[in-house]
């Protein structure tokens, strides 16, 4: 079932003199390869231009055409857009977790000033807590987090069909790089690039499993 995001959030956190909100939200954690991807977006309190964002909703429900079309509606209302990302070594470094928050921080930093947080899932602890609203499917119900999670997925869809033409064949411009049959297909012929997250199960054990891949790691690094 569709559901479509309301500003009930952001209205009761500008009735409470909370004008610079910030949605955020991530796309990415659950891939085998790239980065982690976070976009901070802050929305005006202008009707006029608020109604323009009709159709956004999470970008899980919605097709690769719509999102791009709705990404370029959100950059034309926001008043300002942050992207970040933490890279798969990084990720390999400090677990998904940690690497989620930092991409955050990245993007909180490109937007600058804001007064408060519209987050999406669980609370972020190395985010500001005490300015920090945490939403479980937040990206299905508050139209800030929508828009993130929108811009994020086009940013990182962008990367990933760049990846796709340096690396072809694990399909990476139809699965993003999460553990499809094709993508999985294609670690078994080709083996690990250096953009894959060696910290994670599946490429972990692929890694140890294979002598055969390891040799494909190194001619591909």
């Amino acid at each position: 079932m569709r559901i479509t995001p309301t500003l009930e959030y952001e209205y009761q956190l500008w009735q409470a003199g909370k004008k610079l909100l910030v949605g955020i939200d991530e796309v990415g954690r659950g891939a085998y390869c790239a980065g982690v991807v976070a976009a901070a977006v802050i929305l005006p309190q202008d009707e006029e231009k608020l109604a323009q964002l009709v159709g956004v909703r999470d970008s899980k429900q919605l097709s690769a055409k719509a999102r791009e079309v709705l990404a370029i509606k959100v950059r034309e209302v926001a008043l300002v857009i942050g992207v970040g990302a933490a890279s798969p070594a990084e990720i390999d470094r400090i677990n998904i977790r940690a690497a989620t928050a930092l991409a955050m921080r990245r993007a909180l930093r490109k937007v600058g000033t804001y007064e408060h947080l519209l987050v999406d899932g669980l609370p972020v602890k190395e985010l500001d807590l005490t300015r920090q609203t945490a939403i479980i499917k937040g990206d299905c119900f508050c139209l800030s987090i929508a828009c993130a999670s929108v811009v994020a997925k086009v940013c990182r869809d962008g990367l990933m069909h760049k990846l796709a033409v340096r690396y072809p064949g694990y399909g990476w411009e139809h699965n993003a790089g999460y553990g499809t049959a094709e993508h999985r297909a294609g670690l078994a012929e080709l083996g690990i690039t250096p953009h894959h997250r060696r910290s994670f199960a599946p490429i972990r054990a692929l890694t140890f499993a294979n002598p055969e891949i390891l040799s494909a790691i190194q001619v591909q690094e």
